[in-house]
């Protein structure tokens, strides 16, 4: 057996050499994938799954964005942690500050949805939203299509040429790329919120249909400076409607003509001219509704205040520039309190 000076034999040296040479492999591998695995140092990155993205895809991106240094590194911890098939459509926010193992645990969490919040005032016209969704960033002429489409509200359908009056103002959140029709069905369904069982048995009990009482709740949403005098405002008309006295709105003369109020002009005789919507010229409530009221004003014609304080029915009101309503049972009172505030 040949021996080398100092008596261990030239296999064993040749093998503790080896055996170095692995070890010092071992440890470059490691070394190595560690490294690999390490934070990036990139700045925050959001990243959008949309659909269709492979890990594969997205992997590279987050390489190139210098959140991660490697994009097979991120697909093998993916795979090991058996979430490789976790990616959700949606946002997830990201930065180089995060090792692998971090980046991978974030892309199998959930995914924040990006969402474009829209608000519809009270009191707004079907043909005042599509402007509001076109400045949010939608196709505003595809939302006026749906929004012509009475058959999306069973109150609406066969009784009006549009949604007038069915889709409920409030502040929505929608996906940025929405259809206009899921956006109209979402307003019309939250409407429909409004038509619990207690509250149509309310209406029925003051002999108002669900749709009488959304075009009455329109009146009311135009004509109330505030939602303190919804309650009056209601009780005003539907002791009118009970006693068969015209409403006398201005905002109905305005929607039958096609005009904003200040548009109105009694010289020009807008005030006899005769549209379905006149409740001047005609009895009853208008032909459908003048706006889309919100919440307080559907509450206040079920809870309407219809006597003045020494018990008489209030027939008449009166806005003044002093800020107040005057409500009144004669016309002879109404008249003397026009005089005199105004």
């Amino acid at each position: 057996m040949t021996r080398l000076r100092g008596g261990r034999p030239v296999w064993a040296r040749v093998l503790l050499i080896l055996l170095a040479l692995l070890l010092l492999a071992a440890l470059g591998a490691f070394l190595y994938v560690r490294n690999l695995t390490a934070p990036a140092g990139g700045g925050p990155y959001t990243l959008e799954v949309k659909p269709g993205d492979t890990l594969g895809a997205v992997a590279r991106e987050l390489q190139g964005k210098g959140i991660i240094k490697s994009a097979d590194a991120l697909r093998l911890v993916m795979r090991q942690n058996g979430t490789a098939g976790s990616l959700k459509e949606g946002l997830y926010d990201l930065d180089g500050s995060l090792s692998v193992q971090g980046v991978a645990e974030k892309l199998a969490g959930p995914a924040r949805i990006p969402v474009v919040n829209v608000t519809v005032p009270e009191g707004r016209r079907i043909q005042d939203l599509p402007a509001i969704f076109q400045k949010a960033g939608f196709d505003g002429a595809a939302i006026l299509a749906v929004l012509k489409d009475p058959s999306l509200s069973k109150y609406a359908a066969g009784k009006q040429n549009t949604l007038e009056g069915f889709v409920f103002p409030a502040t929505y959140e929608f996906r940025p790329k929405e259809t206009p029709r899921k956006i109209v069905e979402t307003m019309v369904a939250r409407m429909n919120d409004e038509f619990t069982p207690e509250r149509v048995a309310q209406a029925k009990a003051l002999d108002l249909s669900v749709r009488d009482w959304v075009i009455l709740a329109s009146m009311v949403q135009a004509e109330a400076a505030n939602d303190l005098e919804m309650p009056i405002v209601a009780g005003v008309f539907l002791n009118r409607l009970k006693d068969g006295i015209a409403l006398g709105s201005d905002p109905t003369v305005a929607y039958g003509l096609g005009k904003d109020l200040p548009e109105l002009d009694r010289s020009a005789g807008d005030f006899t001219k005769d549209t379905p919507y006149s409740t001047y010229t005609r009895m009853g409530l208008p032909a459908g509704p003048i706006n889309n009221p919100g919440e307080a004003a559907l509450q206040s014609v079920l809870n309407a205040n219809r006597k003045l304080a020494d018990g008489r029915d209030a027939l008449y009101f009166l806005h003044a520039p002093d800020g107040k309503i005057y409500v009144n049972h004669t016309y002879a009172e109404h008249l003397r309190d026009n005089e005199r505030y105004r």
